[in-house]
This record gives structure tokens, sequence and C-alpha cells, in this order.
């Protein structure tokens, strides 16, 4: 059964709900993931509903321009991650979720580091 999870960035500057099943996330070891130690969980963006304005956010862009890593400008924390050039949905920062027990949720882990060129 999907659940709605909201979820901010650290100041609450913006604030959004994802509803799904929060079964895995994919943590990854390159060198962004690394050292903002964000937790890849993987939805369809009609999932996502934002409770505050998207123009709250800024975006660094890296490898292509097709994706990119959606921050929030006041506090710096890391919220979503979009790209086509992997085929892969939206990545919300589950870290970025309220009330989650991440002993309940199944840790995947993908070598970033050698895995991405």
């Amino acid at each position: 059964m999907a659940t709605t999870y909201k979820g901010s960035c650290h100041c609450g500057a913006f604030q959004f709900e994802v509803t799904g099943d929060l079964t895995e996330v994919t943590e990854c070891n390159c060198s962004i993931c690394g050292k903002s130690g964000y937790l890849h969980w993987y939805v369809k963006p009609e999932q996502v509903r934002l409770l505050t304005q998207k123009r709250m956010l800024s975006t660094y862009m890296w490898r292509a321009m097709t994706g990119g890593h959606h921050f929030c400008p006041t506090c710096g924390v890391p919220v979503v991650r979009m790209t086509v050039q992997y085929g892969l949905p939206l990545s919300i920062n589950a870290r970025c979720l309220e009330g989650v027990d991440f002993t309940q949720v199944r840790i995947k882990h993908y070598d970033g580091k050698n895995l991405i060129p």
C-alpha cells in the first residue's frame, strides 16, 4: 500500500510530498553522493507534489545538460535529482523525508565511483 511522505530541505524553504512504497533506496559512492550522503529513492514525477514553488531550488549540472542536482539555495541540502541520460526516473533524497525508519528500508549499494564515466 502506497504511503504519502512529507519531505523538505533542512531549513524548510522547499517542501514536497511523495506517494509510493518506500521499500528500497540506493546508496551511491560517487564523488557527489558520497560527500552529500544522498540516498536515492527512484519515483515517477507524478508521484511527487510540490508544496512550495520549484523556483526555490538551485541546480547544479554535471556530466550532461539533461539532468541536474537540485538543492536548497539557503541551507544547501540536496533534495532531488533528474536525469534522462541513464533512463532513470526522478530521484528523491530519502534522507529529506520525515519519519522514515531506515532499518526497515533495504539499502542497495551502487559503485558509482567506478561505474559512472
